[in-house]
Order: C-alpha cells, then structure tokens, then sequence
C-alpha cells in the first residue's frame, strides 16, 4: 500500500512524463502519432459454477454459487488506442512469457501505416524489456549500430540498457515505462476493471474455449457501444512535495 520510492525527484519527473503522454493522446492533435496502453491481465480462470446464481430478491442481495468446478486458466494481452479509447488488439493465450509478448507487439505494430509512429505505455515487467524486443524494434526501425551482447556490453547488457534504447524518442516505435508501483498510471488497468466485473467475475464458463469467446465478444461489444474518450486531468505531482505516508528515501 506504500510503496518505497528511494529517487523521489525521478519519480516525479517519470510520472509527469507519462502524464504528458496521456494528455497529448486525448488531444487528438497528432493523428500519426498513437499512444497504446497494454498489460497483461493473467490467470483468469474458467469457472463452472455447480449450480445456477440465486438471483437478486426485494431487500436481498444477488447470491453467487461459491462451489465450482476448475476448467484452467488463460491469459490476456491486450493493447487500449489512449486517444480513441478502444481496445485496438488481443491476445489470448495459457502463457505469458517473451515470446508471447513479441508475437503481440508485432502483430498491433502491423495494425498502423509504416510512417506513423507508435508508443507503447507498459509497467516494468522484466518481458517488456526483453532482448528479442530489443532485437526486433532495431530491425523494424533500421537501426544499423551494433547493440552488444546480454550481460556484458552495449544496448543488450542490462535491463537498464534495454530500458534506454526501447524509451528512445528517435525511435518510430518506442516506449513509456511506467514507474513501479504505479498500475493505475496505465490506462488499460481501467478496462481490465470493467472486463473483469462485466465478464469474469460473475462468468460460468464450461471450458477456456467458451470463457475466450466470451472475452473476445466482450472486447467486440465494448468497442462498439461502450467506449468513452478518457478523461485525465492528472498533470503529475506539480508541487513536488512528497506524499504523507509513502515512504521516501
């Protein structure tokens, strides 16, 4: 619940940078340039309930079956348009791993004309700076430098390293890391809310193959009837003065 931000000033700045982000994409000013929230929303279980809800009576709360029956889980990658606020891509599938990650970010990249430039807003999950994404962003924006080698030099050394190169704003597509401890930061997190109160929580779902069509008819629905423009307002932590309760080194 309180965080320990060791770099106070270097989170300010960070989150002022991702707000300024968000704020230019809901401006809808720069039509080349599109700002994508993604995660990953992972586990989501098919359950079967044993038997049928007890619906909602006069003075009486709607009462879930709280017996089921487990048919595994799945996982969602998902990519939310910032400045036109729908889900633009989706990807479900029972792993979640690097590989998996670089299979969406190819596929949602293919989405846009070559000439535009796409930014994409992540957390700091080790898989979003990975070194195949690294790899495929140099080869996608003809990058000719020489980008070293994992764990001992150049772009590739570290996740510091790949951190730099993947946030590079002469990159056509690049980027935004979103401080730790900061999810509600990432736009997309207000969509899982309404996936999983809207689909998942009350769901009864036979198999994954019914609980993934039902996701997928859910995204196909929100996109058409649901979708709102967002509404930020948040500039970032202006004053500079630290939160009470936050521990800061």
């Amino acid at each position: 619940m309180f965080p320990n931000i060791k770099d106070w000033a270097a989170f300010v700045k960070r989150v002022e940078l991702v707000c300024a982000h968000i704020l230019k994409a809901i401006s809808l000013e720069y039509p080349s340039v599109h700002l994508l929230s993604v995660d990953e929303k992972t586990s989501i279980q098919a359950l079967e309930r044993v038997s049928a809800d007890q619906p909602m009576e006069k003075g009486k709360p709607r009462r879930l079956e709280c017996e089921y029956i487990r048919h595994g889980t799945t996982c969602l990658m998902a990519a939310v348009d910032v400045g036109k606020g729908k889900v633009v891509n989706c990807r479900l599938h029972p792993t979640r791993n690097e590989e998996d990650f670089l299979i969406f970010i190819k596929q949602t990249v293919s989405l846009y004309p070559e000439g535009d430039e796409v930014i994409f807003m992540a957390d700091q999950l080790n898989i979003h700076k990975s070194e195949s994404l690294v790899r495929w962003i140099a080869e996608e924006i003809n990058f000719k430098a020489d980008l070293g080698t994992k764990r001992y030099k150049g772009v590739l050394e570290n996740m510091k390293t790949r951190k730099d190169f993947l946030e590079s704003s002469n990159h056509r597509v690049r980027f935004i890391f979103t401080p730790k401890h900061c999810s509600w930061l990432n736009p997309i997190e207000n969509w899982f809310g309404k996936l999983q109160r809207h689909v998942v929580k009350y769901g009864n779902f036979s198999s994954i193959e019914e609980l993934e069509n039902k996701i997928k008819n859910y995204i196909n629905f929100y996109n058409l009837c649901l979708v709102k423009p967002l509404k930020w307002k948040f500039k970032g932590f202006l004053k500079a003065q630290k939160l009470k309760h936050l521990n800061c080194d």
